[in-house]
């Protein structure tokens, strides 16, 4: 059987009301962002079957909570992808089109953490050769950033020169999500990829995943 087994859960199993910035403590003691309830049972029934299998078999099952993931392979599809890839796609096409305007939902004022793909690889493979881990670890940045200034960021790099538009009437969503990664930090591991970086390799990633006909859409 499988001695060692590391799950990928996701923020969304800390409570709606948790304190900011998210630990790992917070675990059921509150209620649940009801509109990803059954995804977040889920993922907190799998962390529990790791943690319950642990003691009744012996094995070495671990459970990590990654925050906001971005980078190569992302899905950019139009009506279901992320924020980041989605804020990709639209500025590229805008760019392409040679629109004047491109429209963003909301006031811009969410705080959001992004993780690049690369740091989670290798923040996994680190937690994988820990001795005797906890339970449950964060894998974040521990650094947030507006939806605002995240959305510049994409258009200045994707090359986009036109005006964006805040339509104030779209809802802006949970106003921070952060991820306390003190215990991921004190066990030796720090993410090493700068956003401005991150979100540069990206983009090429999708130029050359477009020009393949690789790009999930």
């Amino acid at each position: 059987g499988v001695q060692k087994l590391l799950q990928l859960g996701s923020s969304c199993i800390y409570p709606k009301a948790v304190q900011q910035p998210m630990r790992e403590d917070a675990l059921l003691t509150g209620t649940l962002e009801p509109t990803n309830e059954p995804y977040a049972v889920a993922k907190i029934a799998g962390i529990k079957l790791c943690e319950s299998y642990n003691r009744q078999h012996g094995v070495d099952y671990r459970s990590v909570m990654p925050t906001n993931l971005y980078g190569p392979g992302d899905n950019y599809h139009g009506a279901n992808s992320h924020v980041l890839p989605a804020l990709i796609r639209r500025f590229h096409e805008a760019k392409l089109a040679g629109d004047a305007q491109v429209t963003a939902w909301g006031t811009g004022s969410p705080l959001r953490e992004f993780l690049h793909v690369d740091d989670l690889a290798d923040a996994c493979a680190f937690i994988l050769d820990l001795e005797n881990p906890p339970d449950l670890i964060n894998i974040g940045t521990g650094q947030e950033i507006s939806i605002r200034e995240l959305t510049e960021k994409v258009a200045a790099i994707v090359g986009y020169s036109g005006e964006i538009i805040w339509d104030t009437t779209k809802p802006d969503g949970t106003p921070r999500k952060l991820m306390d990664v003190t215990r991921l930090e004190k066990l030796g591991w720090k993410a090493s990829t700068a956003l401005d970086a991150g979100l540069e390799r990206t983009y090429e990633s999708f130029l050359a995943e477009t020009a393949a006909g690789t790009l999930r859409t």
